[in-house]
C-alpha cells in the first residue's frame, strides 16, 4: 500500500511531529508498505517526476532526538528560503492524492485543529485519525470541555481569557493554584502552574505568544494517567510519575525525567474499568474516530478527564505505543491497525 506519512508543518510541536513521523514511516515499511515521509510545510521537490515516484524513494527516515526549543511562527517561516508561509509546501497535496492513505503524524496547531483534515477531505484524500470537525472540537480545550460537561463527563472547572482582555485585572472563580494553558495547544507548550496574580499575568503573556485564547482550570490533585483507544478498543492505562515538578514538555519527550507504568500499580480494577469506559465515551461525544488518547486524573472523587488528544504522539517515549506494548501489540502492529481501522471506516461510509 502507498502511504504518505505527513509530519512537521507549522506547529510549535513540529519537532515532536518529526520524531513520530520517522518512527511511523519505518514501522509501515517494516509491515511491507511503500511509505514515504513528507514535511507538510517544506514539501518535496519532485524535480519534474510524477508524484508516484516518491513511493519508490526510501527518503529520510530516522530516529530523532526532540529539541527542547519552542518554535515560534518566525522560526518556522525562516525555514523557507522563498519567504512564503502557506501551510502546504510544494507538491504536498499532489503526493497525498497519489497515496492510498495519508498517515497524519502532525501534532498541535494546524496539524490537529482540523484545517489539514478539511483540505484533504475537499480533495478526496483518505487519512488516519479523526475528521475535521472532531479534530477542531478536540483541539480547542474550551469547546471540548463544554461538550464533556454537557454529557456528564467530569473535568476541571475553567474560564477562558482572550488576548484582547489583557494579562492583568482578572478575578478567577476558583482559588490558586490554577493551571494555565493555550486553548488550542498541546505537549504542554505554554502551560503553567500559577500561584498568584503576578504569575497569572506573566503566564498569560507567554500563552499569548502561541494562541489568542487561554484556558484557566481549577487545580485537581491525584494520580495522573493516560489511556489510548484504537478502533474502539481501550488499551490499559499508563500512569505518569514525574521525578520532580510536573509533566511538562521536557518530561514528556526527554528520557530520564519520568516513570511510565502500565498497567498501573495499585489501581483498583473498578477504577481502571471506569477510566476505560470514560475514555471511549469521551471519544464518542467529541466525534473522534480511529484512534486517540484521553488523559486523566484519578482521586477519591473519581476519574477526571484532562483532555482528549486526536493525534497522540508516536515517539519513542509516547504513551499510546507503551500501552499497546503492555497488551502485546508491537509498534508496527499498532501503526498497521490504525491504517486498517480507518480504511474500514472509509469502506463503510462512516469516516467523518
Amino acid at each position: 500500500m502507498k502511504i504518505v506519512v505527513l509530519a512537521g508543518g507549522r506547529s510549535t510541536e513540529r519537532n515532536v511531529s518529526f520524531s513520530s513521523g520517522y518512527r511511523i514511516t519505518n514501522a509501515l515499511r517494516e509491515r511491507g508498505h511503500e511509505a514515504t515521509f513528507i514535511d507538510l510545510f517544506l514539501g518535496y521537490d519532485l524535480h519534474g517526476a510524477a508524484p508516484e515516484s516518491v513511493f519508490a524513494d526510501a527518503n529520510t527516515s530516522q530516529d530523532l532526538n526532540i529539541s527542547d526549543a519552542i518554535l515560534t511562527d518566525a522560526d518556522i517561516n525562516a525555514l523557507r528560503a522563498d519567504g512564503t508561509t502557506q501551510l502546504f509546501g510544494p507538491n504536498v497535496l499532489a503526493i497525498c492524492e497519489a497515496a492510498d492513505i495519508v498517515f497524519l503524524a502532525l501534532h498541535g496547531g494546524d496539524g490537529e485543529n482540523g484545517k489539514v483534515q478539511a483540505v484533504l477531505d475537499l480533495n478526496n484524500v483518505r487519512y488516519t485519525g479523526s475528521g475535521a470537525l472532531a479534530s477542531g472540537n478536540t483541539m480547542n480545550k474550551v469547546y471540548s470541555k463544554e461538550i464533556m460537561l454537557y454529557h456528564g463527563i467530569k473535568t476541571a472547572a475553567f474560564v477562558e481569557i482572550t488576548r484582547d482582555q489583557g494579562t492583568t485585572g482578572h478575578t478567577l472563580p476558583f482559588p490558586y493554584p490554577v493551571v494555565l494553558k493555550p486553548t488550542s495547544g498541546g505537549s504542554s507548550v505554554g502551560t503553567h502552574i500559577v500561584h498568584n496574580d503576578a504569575e497569572l499575568a506573566s503566564g498569560l503573556a507567554d500563552v499569548f505568544r502561541f494562541d489568542n485564547s487561554a484556558i484557566i482550570e481549577a487545580f485537581i490533585t491525584g494520580r495522573e494517567f493516560s489511556l489510548g483507544v484504537v478502533n474502539g478498543h481501550a488499551f490499559p492505562a499508563i500512569e505518569i510519575k514525574v521525578h520532580d515538578g510536573w509533566y511538562d514538555f521536557e518530561h514528556k519527550f526527554q528520557p530520564g525525567h519520568t516513570d511510565f507504568i502500565t498497567p498501573p500499580h495499585d489501581l483498583p480494577a473498578a477504577v481502571h474499568d471506569e477510566m476505560k469506559r470514560v475514555a471511549v465515551q469521551t471519544m464518542q461525544v467529541l466525534g473522534m474516530q480511529n484512534y486517540g488518547r484521553i488523559d486523566f486524573f484519578a482521586n477519591d472523587d473519581g476519574v477526571w478527564v484532562i483532555e482528549g488528544n486526536n493525534l497522540p504522539g508516536m515517539t519513542p517515549l509516547s504513551l499510546l505505543p507503551q500501552e499497546a506494548e503492555a497488551e502485546g501489540v508491537s509498534y508496527p502492529e499498532l501503526v498497521d491497525s490504525i491504517v486498517a481501522g480507518k480504511l474500514k471506516l472509509y469502506a463503510s461510509g462512516m469516516a467523518n
